[in-house]
This record gives C-alpha cells, structure tokens and sequence, in this order.
C-alpha cells in the first residue's frame, strides 16, 4: 500500500464524509472514492460503511486507522530526523585526538560544539598520530585531531593551534630557578621521550630539535604517552619536553621551565577526509577554527 493511499484513506476515516475529505485533500470526489474502493479491492476488506445519510468505519476500517495514523505518525518523525541529521542538528561525530590535545584550545572546542549541538552524540577516542590516521582513513572516526598534523593525500589538515615547548622538569632539579633553558643546557640529562612507538613521531620531532644543533641527548628513556613521561618526571628520572599547555595543569613534583629556542614549538590540527561532505564535520570545524581565533590563535588555511 502506498503512503499516498493511506492518507487519502485517513482523510476519509476521519471526516467521515467523501465530499469534505476530498476538498481537505485538495482533489475531486469520484477519484478519491475509486481509489478507497481500490484499497478495499488489495486488502479483501471492506472499510466503510457508505449508508445514504452517514458512513461509518468497519472493524476493519477503524483497525487500519489505528495502524496508520502510527505509520504516519512514525514517517513524519522519520523525516524530521532525518533533516535534522542532514542539518547536523543530530547525528553522531566520532573523534580522534592524541592525549596532549586535551589541554589548551580543544576543551574550549568540544565545549562550544556541545553548546551549538547538544544532540549531537559525540565519540571521542584517544589514539597516536599513526592511529588516527589509520582510523580516519578507514572510516572508524570522521575527525582527528592531531599534533602537530596528518600528511596523508587523502586528509585534510587545518591547524588550530602553535604553541612553545617547555621542559618538563623534577622540582628539586636545579634548572626550576632559570627563567629559560637551552637544548644545551639539558643534552647531559635524561631525557624522557614519547611515544616510543610508531615512528616517527612527536619523540622524533624532539630529538630533532637536538640534532639541529649538533647535540645529541645523551640518556633517553622512552615511553608511551605523555601522562607516563610527566609521572617519570615526578619520580626523578628525568626531564621531559612537553607543550606549554601542559604545563597549565598543576602536577606535583613537576616543575616547567621555557626553552630558549625559537624552533621549541609544537602544533594541533583538526584533520578530515578531503572526500567527506558531512555537515556535522563542517559545523564542527567551523567551531574549531573560530574559537581559535577567539583565543588569538593564528589558523592558516587548510592544506593536504
């Protein structure tokens, strides 16, 4: 049965009288008469009682009223859905994001989109830069958000933010008294680098910034993530580079000091296939970039 039908068949059932049915339906009557006959005819059941003065439902009759004023019901929502997802007023957005970029700009982010989308579901899922551009790539998440971004021909990158290196040190240590330190100035130290695996990574962008120098740190312990490397600090053994937005969270035992170079610095970007037309990916970038911009942050276009 079409949907076209039923409505023609609600209108009857409801007025209880063709003559005012077709004018709300905005067709004639003998039409709309053959085609409740039609009905009748497909379901082998008669619907109306049609008398001279009056026409009633059957059983039959007010049994498929009752159904399809629940189908239309539920189509009506089903489209309201429907264009309220294709506006990225609902839906889901599944996120990428590497550990570190839950500090500084990125909370002020998810926060706004929350605002603008409260029925938007979002997923957020933290992974190394190699995971989220697997992940991305392969669909499992629409939006990464990476330091500093993804080189991929498939992915979009646009940054949100450059933010300075900062070394992460033990409070004892005698360096927390320098208003800035340079790479020489800790190459003899343990230095404490993340992630140890894939490679290259944000490890590698640090070591690095040593090599252009012509230094090389001289003890190096590597560990997973940067959580791990600031809990190593706090127990002594040894310094860590980290971004200067993590050093805005207080860590006990943790003291952070500036580099004084101008390359110590590190970036986050928000990253998306090149072929994904979402409104929600859209709305969502929108955001990002315009509360970087409200915090003073520089957000050159994107690039791939």
């Amino acid at each position: 049965m079409k949907i076209r039908w039923l409505e023609y068949f609600v209108a009857v059932a409801e007025e209880l009288h063709f003559g005012r049915a077709a004018e709300r339906l905005g067709i004639a009557q003998p039409p709309l008469s053959r085609q409740i006959k039609q009905i009748e005819e497909d379901l082998g059941a008669l619907l109306f009682n049609r008398g001279r003065s009056q026409v009633t439902l059957t059983q039959a009759g007010a049994k498929l009223y009752e159904r399809a004023q629940e189908i239309l019901a539920n189509l009506e929502e089903a489209k309201l859905e429907a264009r309220r997802i294709g506006q990225g007023a609902e839906g889901r957005l599944r996120i990428g994001f590497v550990g570190s970029s839950t500090y500084g700009v990125v909370p002020n982010v998810l926060k706004s989109f929350r605002r603008h989308y409260p029925a938007v579901a979002l997923g957020l899922f933290p992974m190394n830069n190699a995971g989220l551009r697997t992940a991305l790539v392969r669909r499992e998440i629409d939006i990464a958000i990476a330091r500093p971004r993804l080189d991929d021909p498939e992915i979009l990158s646009r940054q949100l933010i450059v933010e300075p290196l900062v070394l992460a040190t033990p409070d004892s240590h005698p360096l927390v008294d320098q208003r800035a330190v340079s790479l020489e100035d800790i190459a003899s130290e343990t230095l404490i680098l993340y992630p140890e695996k894939p490679r290259p990574s944000f490890a590698d962008h640090v070591l690095g910034l040593f090599h252009a120098e012509g230094l090389e740190p001289t003890s190096r312990v590597f560990t997973m993530d940067f959580q791990t490397a600031i809990s190593l600090v706090s127990v002594e053994v040894g310094c860590a580079i980290v971004p200067s937005s993590v050093g805005e969270a207080r860590r006990k035992g943790v003291r952070f000091v500036p580099l004084a170079h101008p390359e110590a610095t590190t970036a986050v970007s928000v990253n998306t296939r090149i072929d994904d037309p979402s409104v929600h990916i859209k709305n969502f970038v929108d955001i990002a970039l315009r509360v970087s911009r409200r915090l003073g942050v520089d957000t050159p276009e994107a690039s791939r």
